[in-house]
C-alpha cells in the first residue's frame, strides 16, 4: 500500500480544488506536467480499487462482470439517481441500503460483498474526496456524459474503462486520445467483442494474409429500437415532474441545453435522442465493425453517403428509424486499398448475401447483426461482439481449412483483461488510441444519419467542409461551467 500511495506524490485534493469542480482549469498534475506516466505500483497480490459512475442497467453488468474476476475491490458508485429502481442491485449488494432485494420465481439473490463503497450523486465530489483511494474507474453513463468524468478520472492519473460509444462527439474523443496518451493511464473502451475470438481470429488472418485486399464491407442491425413508433413524430421533450433524490441538472452534464424530465429519457431512452445519444449506429458499429477498422487500418473516412433514411424527425429531435450510410475510405499504402463500408440499420431494412457465397445458391437476406467482407478472391461473414469470421461459401472453406492459420482461444476476457492491464500484466486492447478514432468514425455517421445528403470530410483537418451546420456538431460548445474539462 505504501508504493501505491508514493508513486501518487501529487495531491489530487489540492489540484481539484483548482479546477473543473471549482473553475477554470489551467494547469495540469505534477506526472502529467512532468511528462512522468501514471501507475497504480500495484503488488501482483493487491486488487485494483474500482469506483463505478453509472451504476445501472449496462453499468450493473459491467460491475458484476468486473467483480467476478477477482481482480478488484469496488470502493465507490456514483449515480445521479441513487434512488432508482434500475441501480437498486449495485446499491444492495454493497450495502448502501438496508432494503433487501426483490427476488422473483426461479431467480437467485444476487452477490454480497464484504466492501461498503461509498455512495455518490456527483462524481466531481467523490474524486475531491477519494480520488487517493481508487485506482480506475469504469463510467457506463449515457453517452453525453462519458467525456467530463473520463477527463477528470485521467488528469488524476485514474485508469479508465469507458463504455462505448467512447464519446459524443468527434472533438470529445480528439481530447480523450490527447490526455490518454499524455497521462500514460489504461484505457479501455466497453466493445466487449473486442477480446473475443473475432479479435484474435482477425489478427491471425490478417497477419497471414488471409484477409487482405478487402474494398467491400456491408454491416447491419436490424433489431427494434426504443424510438421506432414515436421517434417520427415527437415535435418536442416530454415533461414529467422531476422524481424525488433524481439530480436532474447534473445528469445533462456537458450538454449546454437543459431539457425536462421524462421517461423518455431517463433511465434508458436517451439513446434515442440527437442530444444525448447515439442512435442504432453508435451503439452497434462498435461491436460490429471494430476489428475491420482495426486490422484493416481504416482510419477516418473522406465521404459518407446517405443511401437512404426512414422515419425521419423533422423536427431534429430523434434518430432516423431506418438508415443506410456508406463510408469511403481511401488508400491506406499498397497492400491496403480504397474501401467502403455500407451501414444498414432499421426494421425491413437488411442486406442481401448473394447466392454465390450462401449454402443453397440461393439470395439469403441478412437478419441477424453482423457483418461481410469481400475481397478479390475470399469473402468473409461474421456477427457482432466477439463472433469469428466464416469463409462463405463453406464449400471455399473446406477448401482451405487445412491451411488457416490458427489462433489463440483462452484469452482473458474484456473486463479481466482491463484490470490485468491496471495491474502492469497485459496491454488493454481496446486503448482510446484504438477505440478513438474507431467512435470518431461512428460520429461521422451520426452526422449523417441526421443531415441525410453526403458529407465531405478532410481527414488531414479533421473537419466537414461541405456543411456548415454539420460541421460545427463536430465539437459544440459544453455547457457554461464545464468548459474546464476541455481544457486539461
Amino acid at each position: 500500500m505504501q508504493k501505491r500511495q508514493a508513486v501518487r506524490q501529487f495531491s489530487r485534493r489540492s489540484f481539484l480544488k483548482t479546477s473543473s469542480a471549482f473553475g477554470a482549469l489551467t494547469i495540469l498534475p505534477s506526472y502529467i506536467a512532468l511528462g512522468n506516466q501514471s501507475t497504480t505500483g500495484l503488488a501482483p497480490s493487491e486488487k485494483v480499487r474500482l469506483a463505478i459512475i453509472g451504476i445501472g442497467n449496462q453499468g450493473n453488468r459491467d460491475r458484476k462482470s468486473l467483480l467476478s474476476s477477482g481482480l478488484c475491490d469496488i470502493v465507490a458508485l456514483c449515480d445521479i439517481d441513487m434512488d432508482g429502481a434500475h441501480t437498486h442491485e449495485a446499491r444492495y449488494v454493497h450495502r448502501l441500503t438496508s432494503k433487501p432485494p426483490v427476488i422473483k420465481d426461479g431467480q437467485t439473490a444476487p452477490e454480497q460483498s464484504h466492501l461498503k463503497a461509498r455512495p455518490y450523486t456527483d462524481f466531481r465530489k467523490m474524486f475531491d474526496e477519494m480520488a487517493d483511494e481508487i485506482d480506475a474507474v469504469l463510467i457506463a453513463t449515457p453517452d453525453h456524459s462519458h467525456f467530463s468524468a473520463t477527463m477528470l478520472a485521467m488528469s488524476l492519473g485514474i485508469h479508465v474503462f469507458v463504455e462505448k460509444p467512447l464519446a459524443h462527439t468527434f472533438g470529445q474523443c480528439e481530447r480523450l486520445m490527447n490526455l490518454a496518451a499524455r497521462s500514460g493511464v489504461v484505457t479501455q473502451m466497453g466493445n466487449q467483442g473486442h477480446s473475443g475470438p473475432n479479435y484474435f481470429q482477425f489478427k491471425a488472418w490478417s497477419e497471414a494474409g488471409i484477409i487482405k485486399d478487402i474494398t467491400r464491407i456491408t454491416a447491419h442491425m436490424n433489431i427494434k429500437r426504443r424510438w421506432h413508433g414515436w421517434g417520427a413524430t415527437a415535435n418536442s421533450y416530454p415533461s414529467q415532474p422531476v422524481l424525488d433524490n433524481i439530480q436532474w441538472e447534473q445528469w445533462h452534464d456537458v450538454v449546454a441545453t437543459d431539457r425536462p424530465f421524462s421517461n423518455k429519457l431517463h433511465p434508458q431512452q436517451w439513446r434515442s435522442w440527437y442530444e444525448f445519444g447515439s442512435g442504432c449506429f453508435g451503439d452497434w458499429a462498435p461491436h460490429i465493425l471494430d476489428t475491420c477498422h482495426r486490422f484493416l487500418d481504416l482510419g477516418l473516412p473522406e465521404r459518407i453517403l446517405t443511401i437512404d433514411r426512414g422515419g425521419i424527425n423533422p423536427y431534429d429531435l430523434v434518430y432516423p428509424e431506418s438508415s443506410t450510410i456508406r463510408f469511403h475510405f481511401p488508400e491506406r499504402g499498397p497492400n491496403l486499398p480504397a474501401c467502403e463500408i455500407t451501414w444498414y440499420d432499421g426494421l425491413n431494412n437488411e442486406p442481401t448475401l448473394a447466392a454465390a457465397f450462401t449454402k443453397d445458391g440461393e439470395d439469403e437476406l441478412l437478419k441477424s447483426p453482423g457483418k461481410e467482407l469481400y475481397s478479390k478472391d475470399l469473402a468473409f461473414k461474421g456477427g457482432s461482439h466477439g463472433s469469428p469470421l466464416q469463409i462463405v461459401p463453406r464449400s471455399k472453406f473446406l477448401d482451405m481449412r487445412a491451411s488457416l492459420p490458427r489462433f489463440s482461444q483462452k484469452n482473458s476476457s474484456h473486463y479481466t483483461n482491463f484490470l490485468l492491464a491496471c495491474k502492469g500484466e497485459e496491454t488493454s486492447r481496446s486503448p482510446f488510441s484504438v477505440s478513438g478514432t474507431l467512435t470518431q468514425v461512428m460520429t461521422l455517421g451520426m452526422l449523417a444519419q441526421r443531415f441525410g445528403g453526403q458529407i465531405e470530410f478532410d481527414r488531414k483537418n479533421k473537419s466537414i467542409t461541405n456543411n456548415t451546420a454539420a460541421n460545427i456538431l463536430l465539437d459544440p460548445i459544453p455547457r457554461k461551467g464545464w468548459e474546464s474539462y476541455y481544457k486539461l
